[in-house]
């Protein structure tokens, strides 16, 4: 028996395909990451810690690849 084929949308692909997609998977990331956190016993004020150590940490990979003016 032939199967009726249906019409799907074409997948966007490249670069900007994945913008929205990495973006919401950091906020799910995110998300778990702080519930996990939370049932493990850590106060928002060790979150927020955690979080500035991170921030820091990705400012120096910054620095550390601009290029000097």
């Amino acid at each position: 028996m032939p199967q009726a084929l249906t019409q799907t949308k074409p997948v966007p692909t490249g670069p900007t395909a994945t913008i929205p997609n990495r973006e919401k998977a950091l906020r799910i990331l995110s998300k778990s990451i702080y519930k996990e956190l939370r049932q493990n016993g850590y106060e928002p004020k060790q979150i927020v810690a955690l979080a500035t150590e991170l921030i820091s940490q990705v400012t120096s990979d910054i620095k550390d690849e601009s290029p000097l003016d």
